[in-house]
């Protein structure tokens, strides 16, 4: 029997009673595994209510009796690893070795959340004027929610969800309608660590719910992660709702290959960087940049050999679960036609189609979503193929004479989330890191990714607000700064 899925309000599972029902699907077999309720306004502002009375005497609450709950819930993210990587793959797609990858980062955003006691004091400065002392308080600001996209269904939401209730905030989360089950699960835990009613909340539905979340008056702040289209109409919202925000939208991100590089190590990187979760990831690269005419034919021949090697399969089949380079199928149908229709106009605008990966097809899976790799060359910079995010295993080869054309091409590009390079020449790195305008810089590393004590996210139209995610930055964006100024004067 397929499971109906229920929101999380005010600590209990509830009902959306009158929404409509979506199917939720396994995009390696097309199998309905679930329904999501569309949830309408009704039910958020059920949410946001029970957020709002839960808030005072949460954030009256000693910090570190706030992280008490946070810390059994990481003791039981890690007891149950397996099993949420089972849910999170089945829904999603991308492999067990990913899904058990994105857990660790999940849990370690717990873990930095649980030092809120230390990052969260505040300042004071003795002596501000004659017998007059200033003070910066640290305080929690209120109720936030989190719009969360189908491509990192645990981590992502745990970029915010941590830090906001160790800092004294109730939160909602709205999963992505793709890939609901991987929250509820992760909420199924928090059930049972302790939070009070009404501190963390999960409401399921679609773009409805999304908009109203960001129009709710009841709400103090949001971190969104999806399109940019959709980041800029979010951060809009925000600002005339008077609410903060972290908003995070699309990515092309660019590697660097210098003739210096070691090559063995360079194709192997590019692969499960291009590769990994069907190219659906916020810092998967999608175009590569070889620097001088040698290293451009010796990484179009290696890359595209080894591209050809990728295996694609449904990441669940026993005979390739734990490999840890398989390919699972991208998230549905729709996404599927965007990515075949945009490798159909990069043919029409002249790009050389090295390898082709529209007709790939795994037996006994017909109704997946699968596309194999996808190799461009002779890509123009700025042309449609390099200037669009495709979200998908798709891979753009572009030349440049310099190391300085390879820095104006990513500069010149309107996103800027991540970009490597691939060098043993400190010079050149340390220009690279400083020059190349994206927020996450590799050396060496095809994936810059999100490190929890650090903060994430990108610069350009990649990001459409000032606070970034995870580490200092997420303590900076759920507090608010009150500064006291005090005198006494003798009795």
């Amino acid at each position: 029997m397929t499971e109906t899925l229920r929101n999380y309000i005010d600590g209990a599972w509830q009902p959306a009673r009158g929404a409509a029902l979506l199917d939720v699907e396994n995009p390696s077999t097309g199998e309905t595994i679930a329904q999501v309720p569309l949830s309408e306004r009704k039910h958020l502002d059920q949410a946001v209510d029970a957020a709002r009375r839960a808030f005072a005497s949460w954030a009256a609450e000693p910090v570190a009796r706030r992280c008490e709950p946070l810390r059994r819930l990481a003791a039981l993210m890690r007891e149950d690893m397996e099993a949420t990587s089972r849910v999170l793959t089945r829904e999603m797609g991308k492999s067990l070795p990913d899904s058990r990858a994105e857990m660790k980062r999940a849990i370690e955003n717990v873990d930095i959340a649980c030092t809120a006691p230390l990052v969260q004091q505040g300042e004071k400065l003795v002596g501000a004027s004659h017998g007059i002392d200033g003070e910066v308080l640290r305080v929690p600001v209120g109720v936030f929610g989190v719009i969360a996209p189908f491509n990192f269904p645990a981590m992502v939401p745990f970029w915010f969800v941590p830090y906001a209730v160790a800092t004294g905030n109730t939160i909602m989360v709205k999963p992505s309608e793709r890939v609901p089950s991987t929250m509820a699960h992760l909420a199924s835990l928090m059930d049972r660590c302790g939070f009070p009613a009404g501190v963390v909340n999960v409401v399921h539905g679609d773009r409805a719910v999304a908009e109203a979340l960001s129009e709710h008056d009841g709400v103090d702040g949001l971190s969104f992660v999806g399109t940019t289209r959709v980041c800029r109409i979010i951060a809009e919202r925000c600002a005339r709702t008077r609410k903060r925000c972290q908003v995070m939208g699309g990515a092309k991100n660019h590697l660097v290959a210098l003739p210096d590089a070691n090559m063995d190590q360079v194709i192997r990187n590019m692969v499960t960087s291009c590769y990994g979760c069907a190219g659906q990831r916020c810092m998967a690269a999608s175009a590569i940049v070889c620097v001088g005419e040698a290293t451009h034919e010796e990484v179009v021949s290696r890359f595209v050999q080894a591209s050809r090697e990728v295996r694609v399969a449904d990441p669940l089949d026993p005979a390739v679960a734990d490999e840890p380079m398989v390919m699972g199928p991208v998230i549905s149908a729709q996404a599927r036609r965007f990515i075949v229709e945009t490798i159909e106009k990069g043919c029409a605008e002249g790009a050389r189609l090295a390898l082709d990966g529209r007709d790939v097809r795994v037996p006994g899976r017909e109704g997946g979503h699968f596309l194999g790799p996808t190799v461009f060359t002779d890509v123009r910079p700025g042309s449609l193929l390099h200037a669009t995010e495709i979200f998908g295993p798709v891979v753009v080869i572009l030349r440049a004479a310099s190391l300085d054309e390879a820095i104006g091409i990513i500069n010149d590009h309107p996103y800027g989330n991540g970009a490597s390079l691939y060098t043993q020449d400190g010079y050149a790195a340390r220009r690279f890191k400083l020059e190349a305008r994206a927020g996450m810089i590799g050396i060496n590393v095809g994936i810059p990714a999100p490190v929890a004590s650090l903060p994430f996210g990108g610069m350009k139209d990649s990001v459409w607000s000032d606070i970034k995610a995870q580490g200092r930055a997420a303590f900076r964006f759920y507090t608010d700064e009150k500064v006291v100024t005090e005198r006494y004067w003798a009795s």
